[in-house]
């Protein structure tokens, strides 16, 4: 094999990297997320890291220090950074997320690929204003989604879609933290202003995105949504975390919220998610079927993946019966390599986006909705925008 060339695992089979061209990739946002990104990066050899952008003084060059990556570029925003940088290949986006849209929008109208952590963005509006550069730039934006990659969360797609289950008809799904509100590195994911959602935003869409991926992503029709934030309000719940209890004062966003939404084709959605809550879990993850059930067993914190062995509850020749799916140990390089892998590719080839927008618009939409419905305390319409 030449010396340029290099093999990785992937699902079922291997993938050969060319590493000839060297695809050049900026970063904006340099926090704790941005540390995975160029983790994975700087393992793939026909990646170049060339720029970077934060709005703190002298963080992106901290940043790429501590990576010791030389000779990176680095700008006080998204916008300097992809004016001067006419020649980038990608970029990764990991802002908080109230900036995701104006970055991803900028880049996309810059002639930039863009790979955007989740969520997507705060707003049905903001999703459509992505979408509407994405049509318009022809390039290529994937949304930060990998524990659908994760070869358990993989086999409840090939579950729902053997038709073993038979017409869906209702799912429960969500989970959180008993303890677990994100503020190992400051407030971002706590404030109005930067974080605008909480929970939902942060781990709420991967629930969302683990079964509406499973059914085909289905247009979301109406939602009743609910949201609180009794822990976050809570002085005592970041004094007995260590934290400062002012963080309670600053507290913007929620820290559970729950939706019922009704799913083109007849499906019930009944969702919730938690960053704290007096529970060890909000519950299973349940797919009802005509023929059968399918019982994903949480996790304590959810971490993209399920929490033990699945169980599809069904009859065989008139006894009811419960089929264990053992749990698949994923030898491979990693969720978050083959996230950043899928969409190199793509780049590279002139493919598809590996989780495109067209579905997470959906998830958004929801997300979106059960804020609104929680304002006005009522079930409310859902409706697609013009892309």
């Amino acid at each position: 094999m030449a010396k340029d060339m290099l093999d990785y695992n992937v699902e079922q089979g291997a993938k050969t990297i060319d590493a000839s061209k060297k695809l050049k990739v900026g970063i904006i946002g340099t926090g704790w997320i941005a540390d995975a990104h160029i983790q994975q990066y700087k393992q793939m050899p026909d990646v170049e890291i060339v720029a970077g952008a934060d709005l703190i003084e002298g963080k992106a060059e901290a940043f790429f220090k501590k990576w010791e990556i030389e000779g990176v570029r680095c700008y006080p925003d998204h916008k300097s950074m992809l004016d001067a940088e006419t020649d980038l290949d990608a970029v990764s986006i990991c802002t908080y997320n109230a900036t995701h849209a104006e970055c991803a929008v900028y880049a996309l109208n810059k002639g930039v690929n863009v790979l955007l952590e989740k969520p997507m963005c705060v707003t049905t509006e903001e999703a459509a204003e992505i979408m509407r550069a994405e049509k318009k730039s022809g390039k290529i934006i994937s949304i930060g989604f990998q524990p659908r990659l994760d070869p358990n969360m993989v086999k409840v797609k090939e579950i729902v879609q053997s038709g073993v289950l038979g017409k869906i008809y209702y799912i429960q799904t969500g989970g959180g933290r008993r303890r677990g509100i994100p503020t190992p590195f400051g407030t971002t994911f706590i404030q109005k202003d930067t974080g605008v959602i909480g929970a939902m935003g942060d781990i709420g869409c991967y629930s969302l995105d683990m079964v509406l991926n499973a059914i085909g992503y289905p247009k979301p029709l109406t939602v009743t949504g609910y949201t609180s934030d009794y822990f976050g309000k809570n002085p005592e719940y970041f004094k007995a975390e260590g934290k400062p209890a002012e963080y309670a004062d600053i507290f913007g966003v929620e820290d559970f919220a729950a939706g019922f939404i009704r799913l083109e084709g007849g499906i019930i959605l009944d969702f919730r998610i938690a960053w704290a809550m007096h529970l060890d879990t909000p519950g299973d993850t349940i797919i009802m079927g005509t023929d059968g059930s399918l019982r994903i067993p949480s996790t304590e914190c959810w971490n993209g993946s399920v929490g033990g062995p699945m169980k599809i509850y069904h009859e065989v020749a008139g006894s009811q019966v419960q089929t264990e799916i053992p749990m698949i140990e994923d030898n491979g390089p990693g969720c978050f390599y083959k996230k950043i892998r899928s969409f190199l590719d793509a780049v590279k080839e002139g493919g598809k986006a590996p989780v495109p927008t067209s579905q997470i618009l959906y998830n958004q939409m929801i997300i979106d909705g059960i804020v609104k419905s929680a304002k006005l305390g009522t079930e409310i319409k859902l409706e697609v925008p013009e892309i």
